[in-house]
């Protein structure tokens, strides 16, 4: 029988892991890749791997590079602007042999994704998908913008938030959702702060919300959620990094924190962006097409799961299209298997993001209940977020029909 072919749109997080899947799966697989993906594409841009993330990574064997290029990070400290200390919670559960969540910059983790790929043998392309058809045989044929095409049997689409795919595959596919809050970042070893490596510290300020913790080197690696009644504009986002310095340390000005002295120490390029969501993609299929990862279910970064779910996304595909005997099969049954679960997971990153923009009367509630809720969730965290974090793929189990 004839290898298949997967022309993969995407060379992020969910193109190179599903790629690997495939390749696990008996399936040849190319990844094209508009963006030199080896750039720190967001400046002062990092994000938390879940344990379910690093469980599911494990099943390719691709865990260790990722959990060497970022660090382990257990809990979450949570603050007012008053600077009263409301709690402390879990980051998800531990694994059996003791691996917890990791942060790890988002450039980092795109290079190791990369590298492991290329070292399995896995071909990568530098093109940009502008279009793609169904061909009479059941195929595709991919267009990009150099004016080249590629055949393939199937076409997956990793190509992330803002997908291309997603709107070939359904011209009337939603656009995604500005969640009123945008996301921006940094890095810095000249402020000082009492917080041990491994701790996350949330600030619930007066106007805005910021968070940091502290990499293994003492590094400061921290982010701020500016909300916005509306989206900003490309200009208005492309200040200069003493603009974003300014329009930041005002923010924080009023609240009992080391916030501003972080955000002033800080050297390098900052970056702003607004922050979105898909909380429900219609179609997710058509034909020999398909997309995985933030294409289907973007979520807020405030869930901590956007790069686990596309991990978990690959392997569950690449199982599909082992197992079942035709790709509209395999299809079908990704998308069964896994739409509850990522829906839910959005819908857990938007109540988490509501929270960030609240106003003064809110603020208040907010801070004299926060404490009795985080000491519940403390308490029972691990259970009541089972459903998120002690998710498990089988890779050896076979899918039925």
């Amino acid at each position: 029988m004839t290898q298949k072919k997967a022309l993969i749109i995407g060379g992020g997080i969910a193109g190179p892991v599903t790629a690997m899947a495939l390749q696990r799966a008996g399936i040849d697989a190319v990844v094209y890749e508009a963006y030199d993906t080896s750039a720190a594409l967001d400046a002062g841009a990092f994000l938390t791997v879940a344990v379910n993330g690093l469980d599911a990574l494990r099943s390719l064997d691709a865990h260790e590079p990722v959990l060497a290029a970022g660090f382990p990070t257990r809990s979450i400290e949570f603050f007012s602007g008053t600077g009263k200390r409301l709690g402390e919670v879990p980051i998800g559960g531990t694994l059996a042999d003791g691996t917890v969540t990791h942060t790890i910059k988002r450039a980092d983790l795109y290079r190791v994704l990369h590298d492991e790929a290329i070292r399995r043998g896995i071909r990568t392309d530098g093109k940009r998908l502008v279009g793609a058809e169904m061909t009479t045989d059941g195929g595709v044929v991919a267009r990009f913008e150099d004016g080249t095409e590629v055949s393939g049997d199937l076409l997956i689409g990793a190509d992330g938030i803002h997908s291309r795919t997603r709107r070939i595959i359904d011209p009337a596919a939603p656009e995604p959702r500005y969640t009123g809050l945008g996301n921006i970042g940094g890095f810095t070893r000249d402020a000082s702060v009492d917080t041990k490596p491994g701790i996350y510290v949330m600030v619930w300020g007066k106007r805005a919300f910021f968070g940091y913790t502290v990499s293994p080197s003492g590094e400061i690696w921290w982010f701020a959620n500016p909300p916005s009644a509306r989206e900003l504009t490309r200009a208005e986002l492309a200040v200069t990094t003493e603009q974003w310095k300014q329009r930041l340390i005002g923010l924080f000005a009023d609240d009992v924190s080391p916030v501003a002295e972080i955000i002033r120490a800080t050297t390098g390029e900052l970056l702003g962006t607004n922050q979105y969501d898909m909380p429900s993609v219609p179609t997710w299929h058509e034909g020999p097409m398909v997309i995985v990862g933030d294409a289907a279910h973007a979520t807020s970064p405030a869930s901590g799961q956007g790069a686990s779910m596309a991990i978990e996304d690959a392997i569950v595909l690449a199982k599909c299209l082992r197992d079942l005997p035709d790709i509209q099969q395999a299809f079908a049954a990704y998308e069964q298997l896994r739409r509850e679960r990522v829906e839910r997971v959005v819908a857990q990153g938007a109540r988490s993001s509501s929270g960030k923009a609240a106003g003064p009367i809110a603020r208040v509630l907010r801070d004299l209940m926060l404490p009795v809720v985080l000491k519940r969730v403390a308490s029972s965290g691990e259970r009541s977020l089972a459903w998120m974090y002690r998710y498990h793929i089988d890779w050896d189990e076979r899918m039925a029909s």
